[in-house]
């Protein structure tokens, strides 16, 4: 809460655009409080401050592994806080500071088989098991099976938390103004970017909304669905002559069926396209047929309100 409302404080004070991405109540003391956020927000809007928020559907977030730790911790750079893991009198401060002084990102972990080994460049092996599993099979207590965990993938490891409460999830959604986004990167399932169990958003977002949420819960229309990932998410980032279908757009389209569309991306196997997709065009070029990505590569950095973009031809392709 805190965080939302010293954003919209900002953009209230310096009159600017604010948007928060990604709206979501990360731990159990926050579970339960969306009507109540998303009444803030709204407040906010009424004020006269431009508020936008995004969201993924899901209840599991992604970090790096370090940043379970304070910050104390992970002061001077990744070789200081190796060394200081290494300690026993690092490790006697942190739980003293877990313990007695309240900090709270181990506390507010339902369960250390809800965080999952995402990406771990020094043991691979680990990639898709839980802290929990690991400290068991360590015969270790999870905060030594952490810090034993960093040393040994030099501090690198990437992390797949669930720390949303689904209620929360399908609440936010629902609101009409909420636009939805996967914060996720571009990723192939092959090549250098096929490694590790990433989140399964980076792949499924899109098709979790329509198939999920829109067809077999029926909790909001497909056009409003649709129009949350397409025409009000070029509006709030100021994109130009994107986003809807229309005479002198560009052509980013998605042929897709309702009622078959699914994501296939799952936290134990995410490298899946989803299904029920037949075919993407970006910039008037096709790049998925029949459900299978052809090789073209046409998309370019979109900037906020600059028309086109540099080497895509203009016209033939809108």
């Amino acid at each position: 809460f805190d965080a939302v409302r010293e954003a919209i404080a900002v953009g209230e004070s310096c009159g600017i655009h604010v948007q928060i991405a990604h709206l979501k109540l990360s731990g159990t003391d926050n579970w339960g409080g969306a009507s109540e956020l998303l009444g803030e927000i709204e407040a906010a809007r009424e004020r006269g401050v431009a508020v936008d928020c995004d969201q993924y559907p899901y209840t599991a977030a992604t970090n790096p592994l370090r940043n379970l730790l304070p910050t104390w911790v992970q002061a001077g750079g990744m070789a200081a806080m190796l060394e200081r893991l290494a300690e026993p009198e690092t490790r006697q401060r942190l739980r003293h500071d877990i313990e007695a002084q309240g900090f709270n990102n181990f506390g507010r972990i339902a369960s250390w088989d809800d965080v999952r080994i995402a990406i771990s460049p020094h043991q691979p092996q680990y990639a898709g098991q839980t802290m929990g599993a690991i400290a068991r099979e360590r015969r270790s207590d999870p905060l030594d099976a952490v810090c034993d965990y960093l040393i040994e993938d030099q501090g690198h490891t990437r992390i797949l938390i669930t720390s949303m409460a689904e209620d929360d999830v399908q609440t936010i959604l629902r609101s009409p103004t909420m636009l939805v986004g996967s914060d996720g990167t571009s990723l192939a399932p092959y090549g250098v970017t096929g490694q590790g169990k990433p989140h399964p958003r980076f792949y499924g977002t899109f098709a979790r909304v329509l198939g999920h949420y829109v067809r077999d819960l029926g909790l909001l229309p497909l056009p409003q669905a649709i129009y949350k990932m397409t025409g009000g998410s070029a509006n709030a980032l100021g994109l130009v002559e994107r986003g809807l279908i229309r005479e002198g757009y560009w052509a980013d389209l998605t042929l897709f069926d309702p009622q078959t569309i699914d994501a296939m991306s799952t936290y134990e196997e995410p490298h899946q396209y989803a299904r029920g997709i037949q075919a993407v065009i970006v910039n008037g070029e096709v790049v998925i047929d029949g459900g299978e990505h052809n090789g073209a590569l046409p998309g370019r950095v979109l900037r906020r309100g600059a028309k086109g973009v540099d080497d895509v031809e203009s016209g033939a392709r809108r």
